[in-house]
């Protein structure tokens, strides 16, 4: 297995551990990863998920690969990831322990919360090599980064920094390599002590809202509202407040 999955109460943890390939997402992996984001999207009791590499040296990396027959283009629910399109609106914090570039950079940007390391850095390195970028990086990049930022990256192929990473805003914050995942892990526990379904809530009209009007936007948001105010997690928030006591949130 390239891939460990771990889980400690709501929280899931999911390595890429092939360090002897710079933890390249080949076509293996992909499998393997596809696996784990469906029981993350689908374990109940799952909340929230870190991301991360072993090694050291790398947190996920491009490899080489076969596109595969030409029919395979039209199988386009087939081995859904998360940068591919898989909906998934359960919070996901990336810890960047090390290189990222390729397609791991498409696995980055399809997560929501980002820690790294400071000998961390960054390339988007398809164009040196002839390739488009793939995995929905040339449209994600556009809606993250500030437009001279993104075609910089795009069109040189040149690495960052970490440093760099943080000032444009690609990552939340930047500590040192032995606090990547402690500090990526205390976050997501941080976002385990919020009503599930008011984050997961939370998350898709964010999402979902880049592609909408105001005015579409905002029905949606009074859609989902109307929802979410009939969970027990909705009503319990209120009330722990007024029996002032922490939240017991289910779930539900």
């Amino acid at each position: 297995m390239a891939l460990r999955f771990e889980t400690d109460g709501h929280l899931a943890t999911l390595t890429i551990d092939s360090p002897e390939t710079g933890n390249a997402l080949g076509r293996k992996l992909r499998d393997e990863l596809t696996a784990a984001w469906l029981r993350v999207r689908d374990d109940p009791q799952i909340w929230v998920a870190v991301i991360t590499g072993a090694g050291g040296e790398a947190f996920a990396t491009a490899a080489e690969e076969d596109d595969g027959e030409p029919w395979r283009f039209w199988q386009t629910q087939e081995g859904p990831q998360l940068e591919r399109g898989l909906e998934l609106w359960k919070p996901v914090v990336a810890a960047v322990n090390g290189r990222c570039s390729g397609s791991g950079m498409a696995l980055l940007f399809a997560t929501d919360i980002r820690v790294a390391a400071e000998r961390a850095t960054f390339a988007l390195d398809d164009v040196v090599q002839g390739r488009l970028p793939a995995g929905g990086v040339s449209q994600r990049l556009l809606q993250q980064l500030r437009y001279a930022q993104a075609l910089e990256l795009l069109l040189t192929g040149e690495p960052i920094s970490a440093g760099e990473a943080y000032r444009a805003g690609l990552v939340n914050r930047v500590v040192p390599a032995e606090r990547v995942l402690p500090a990526a892990r205390e976050l997501a526990e941080r976002l385990c002590q919020n009503p599930p379904l008011t984050v997961r809530a939370i998350k898709e009209l964010a999402v979902r809202g880049q592609d909408l009007s105001l005015a579409d936007a905002l029905r949606l948001e009074q859609a989902v509202q109307r929802v979410n105010k009939q969970t027990e997690d909705a009503k319990e928030g209120p009330r722990s407040f007024a029996e002032r006591r922490p939240p017991r949130y289910s779930g539900r």
